[in-house]
Order: C-alpha cells, then structure tokens, then sequence
C-alpha cells in the first residue's frame, strides 16, 4: 500500500515539476529577443493582425475577445503553413513543436477561463499572439538567411 502511494506521489510531482518547466521553457523562448525583429515585416507582407490584436489587449477599452481569437487562429495558420513549406532550416524543431503545443494550450486555456475571468483570458490571447510573433519572426530570419545565401 505504501508502495502504490509512494509511486502516487513521485508520479504527481514530476508532472507537475515538468508542466513548470514547460511553461517556464517556452515563455523563455517567447521573451528572447533577436538582433533584427522580422515580426512586422513578415505580419504586412502576409496581411496578419497579431500586431493589431496586441495593441487591442493592451488597451484598456472592452473588446470582443472572441474575435481576436479568431484573427489570430487564422495568423496561425498562416505561420505555420508557411513555416512548414518554406526553408527546410530547423524545420520540425523542438522549439518550434514546444511552441505549437503551448499555442494549442493557450487555446484550451482562453476558452476555459474567457468567461469566468477576462484577465486571464486576455494573458492568453496576449501569450498566443506572441507565439505567432515568434513564429512571423522566425520566418523572417529563414527568409533573410536564404536571401543572403
């Protein structure tokens, strides 16, 4: 009986242990700052709004949080398909998958808290359309790297 608690216990404590590392790897990944940002760029050649939803969360002013959402989804998707088509330099990264699975997180988050607290519905918007920064950013680098090689 011991046993079976003690393995309980070893068991909850690493997941919660590597669920803090995960979140603590990737808003380090998000937080880093290249020497060139190619976010805004990339963001009006390809006609995103990650930038515009970032001013949006910063603003005091009541927003339909639902839609920004739904702009930066299709941001998303965009980046994504992009990343994924474009360059083949670092193509499947672990940064880039630990990002992707943070992205869809914040997702599941947002709709669990968007109507019990617009603060922390709002933080997750906020976390996702910095994925898609990062992303947008990335994108740029690989194209500015293949331009100059």
């Amino acid at each position: 009986m011991i046993e079976i608690v003690a393995t309980i216990l070893i068991i909850a404590s690493s997941t919660v242990l590597f669920g803090y590392w995960f979140r603590y790897s990737c808003l380090l990944i998000l937080n880093t700052r290249t020497v060139r940002d190619y976010a805004g760029a990339v963001a009006s050649a390809n006609q995103l709004s990650f930038l515009e939803v970032q001013s949006r969360l910063r603003t005091p002013a009541a927003t339909d949080f639902d839609k920004l959402r739904d702009l930066l989804d299709r941001d998303y998707s965009v980046v994504s398909y992009l990343l994924k088509h474009g360059t083949r330099s670092s193509e499947g990264s672990l940064e880039t998958g630990m990002l992707a699975v943070n992205y869809r997180l914040m997702q599941m988050w947002y709709v669990a808290t968007r109507r019990i607290s617009t603060t922390t519905a709002c933080r997750a918007l906020e976390e996702m359309s910095m994925v898609v920064a990062h992303f947008a950013n990335a994108m740029g680098e690989r194209a500015s790297a293949g331009a100059a090689a």
